[in-house]
């Protein structure tokens, strides 16, 4: 059994390094960069899709190889697609926009290193998939259907944000101020709390006394914490906005929570 999750695990980090490969081929390509999230997401919905429905022992899939498939591709449909749509509208991602300007000359080659260790990072995210799907049972158990409920959340969650920036956005009368209604209200990065949200449905589904390779499920939630926290999601985004918002943005921002929701201090006069 041991030698089955690690082969999965090679086959798993070999795929997302050739898609994001091809990322950085689009990229270098079109010139626009918000294209390397779209195909990150579909990359990762369709190689943990195929995780999930890995067979073990030439056994066909079983109902919870069917049902952690199906949720990673409606995750990986609804953003991929929501990104892609944006990014047809942009000439270049901001973040990563700054990323190039900072490397110079020598941006193609840095490009590429990072975007090979964005496959790296995403390993466990895929692995943790691959695991919950595998669980050594071929009955639905209740914390089956409970993971399927917390993923739900995390898209209509995050699909709903997303909205209403969008709905903001295409105000004439919202321009240059800064999105704070609805979920923006309670938190600055809804969209990212949701999508972090979502990825504690694995660990939900995998974790058991009985199944030791279930606690690798634990790293998904890290590791997107950790992403959208400290590294790529956050700190690029709320630079941007300060550069190009000013005092609206620190005012929003010393009022509204950093990630998680929480209801909005009352404003300072």
């Amino acid at each position: 059994m041991t030698v089955v999750y690690l082969e999965a695990l090679a086959a798993i980090a070999v795929s997302l390094a050739i898609l994001m490969a091809l990322a950085w081929a689009v990229q270098q390509r079109s010139g626009n960069s918000g294209w390397v999230d779209t195909i990150w997401t579909f990359a990762l919905g369709l190689v943990g899709t195929g995780s999930a429905l890995w067979p073990i022992a030439g056994a066909a899939p079983n109902a919870r190889q069917w049902l952690v498939a199906a949720l990673v591709a409606i995750w990986s449909l609804r953003l991929g697609t929501y990104i892609a749509i944006r990014s047809a509208y942009i000439t270049d991602d901001p973040r990563y926009a700054a990323f190039a300007k900072e490397w110079g000359v020598d941006s193609p080659r840095r490009m590429f290193i990072f975007l090979q260790n964005q496959a790296l990072g995403s390993i466990p995210l895929v692995f943790a998939i691959f695991v919950a799907a595998h669980f050594p049972s071929d009955a639905l158990r209740p914390q089956d259907y409970l993971g399927a409920l917390i993923l739900i959340v995390g898209i209509s969650g995050e699909a709903l944000a997303d909205a209403q920036l969008k709905r903001f956005r295409e105000n004439p009368a919202n321009k240059g101020r800064v999105c704070d209604v609805g979920l923006w209200r309670w938190s600055r990065h809804p969209n990212y709390f949701f999508e972090w949200f979502g990825w504690l449905a694995y660990p939900v589904i995998a974790l058991s006394p009985g199944y030791p390779w279930g606690w690798a499920a634990l790293l998904a939630p890290v590791f997107m914490y950790w992403i959208l926290v400290h590294v790529t999601g956050i700190p690029p985004l709320e630079e941007q906005m300060l550069r190009s918002r000013g005092d609206r943005y620190r005012d929003y921002q010393s009022r509204t929570s950093r990630f998680f929701p929480l209801p909005p201090k009352e404003a300072v006069t």
